[in-house]
């Protein structure tokens, strides 16, 4: 994470992001308590729903005492514990509305104490991937996902992997720095289901 929202999301999200995703480039190891005194500084004057965001999880605790780089063992356990948090669609159905998932893809917005209440959270999923293949800014953090559908030859069990991965990519690769969208509540399920849509329609661009 999962990094992708303006600093302060990403730490009020940091359930989603691993610490070293912030200091990967760094050749000094960083005291995980300056850190942590540092973050809880920049909150004081959050609401306090929001200062219990900063705590991390057992996942990014794992996951920021190793680096990311967590042993086989402990890899599959995170995997375990965050598929166990995943919650399929109750009806079955995993694809929405592509021109939505598009939308939904290119916004930034959302995910910041200073918010309005009614703001309409998006992925933000072009500042760490390539998706269209007309776009000339986009991240790198990520794969590209040009023709991502259309590679997987629109294969339905894809696209449920593609739903987990979205929703809680830890349940797919341990220490992931993609954002936990669904399992931190950062979009709502018909949001999920429109990314996927997103990805795997036909006729959306990115299979073009």
């Amino acid at each position: 994470m999962e990094p992708f929202f303006k600093f302060a999301a990403l730490i009020a999200v940091s359930a989603s992001l691993p610490l070293a995703a912030f200091a990967q480039n760094t050749k000094k190891p960083i005291d995980p308590a300056i850190v942590d005194k540092y973050i809880q500084s920049t909150f004081g004057k959050a609401p306090k729903e929001w200062q219990d965001r900063i705590i991390p999880d057992e996942t990014l605790k794992a996951c920021n005492a190793a680096h990311n780089d967590v042993s086989s063992a402990e890899a599959d356990k995170i995997t375990a514990r965050e598929m166990m948090r995943v919650v399929y669609p109750a009806d079955g159905k995993f694809l929405g509305d592509w021109r939505e998932g598009a939308k939904i893809a290119n916004n930034g917005r959302g995910g910041q104490f200073s918010d309005p209440p009614d703001t309409v959270a998006g992925g933000n999923c072009y500042a760490c991937h390539q998706m269209e293949q007309k776009e000339v800014s986009y991240g790198t953090l990520g794969p590209s996902l040009t023709n991502y559908g259309k590679d997987r030859k629109y294969d339905a069990a894809a696209i449920k992997d593609a739903y987990t991965k979205v929703y809680d990519s830890q349940a797919v690769l341990a220490c992931s720095n993609m954002p936990r969208f669904g399992a931190n509540k950062v979009l709502k399920e018909q949001q999920i289901k429109d990314i996927v849509a997103f990805l795997f329609d036909p006729v959306s661009p990115i299979n073009k």
